[in-house]
């Protein structure tokens, strides 16, 4: 499995490194960040940075997310398999009832903290099993202030977890042993 995985890496990679694609600029601005290395390997400011773009994309009702994650995981130089792998928090299973808390979260926002809202009239959702009342501002509020409140939990947590890391989530430089001149 792991070989499988190996070799479909170096085909990418060698697929994405060939002149054919090097030959067009508007290519190597997407592929060249991919290349970097500090993206890949974790370190404690990169992965809290990834899991909360990954968090609040998750969020965002589009199609695609993991692919909006990894391109503003390339432009904020995070980790970018974190950030896509943060996207599967809403996946088919869980996005009926991610949609029902941010429908009742806008509302909530919107009759407690008087949220002005462009349009507020209220619609009935049809849902199996459950009859739905909200208003399609309501949900929009209710899923730019999860994925805000989400991004914002991810650092405490990344900061909290790494506490009990061994080396406490910092980047691992690794040392290139120097050619020692032994003289015969």
């Amino acid at each position: 499995m792991k070989r499988k995985y190996l070799r479909m890496v170096r085909r990418a990679y060698r697929y994405l490194r060939h002149p054919r694609i090097r030959s067009r600029p508007w290519l190597v601005a997407l592929t060249k960040p991919l290349f970097d290395r500090d993206l890949w390997n974790p370190c404690r400011k990169t992965v809290a940075g990834a899991l909360s773009i990954g968090l609040f994309c998750a969020m965002l009702p589009i199609p695609f997310q993991m692919l909006l994650a990894a391109m503003a995981s390339m432009r904020a130089r995070v980790n970018i398999p974190v950030s896509m792998a943060a996207c599967w928090i809403s996946n088919p299973l869980t996005y009926p009832p991610l949609i029902l808390f941010q429908i009742k979260f806008g509302s909530w926002l919107h009759d407690h903290m008087n949220i002005p809202l462009p349009f507020d009239k209220e619609t009935r959702i049809p849902f199996p099993g459950l009859d739905i009342v909200g208003s399609p501002a309501n949900f929009t509020v209710g899923f730019l202030a999860m994925g805000v409140i989400l991004s914002l939990l991810a650092y405490p947590i990344v900061y909290g977890i790494s506490l009990f890391l061994p080396n406490q989530g910092r980047k691992v430089i690794s040392v290139k042993p120097t050619e020692q001149n032994s003289s015969h």
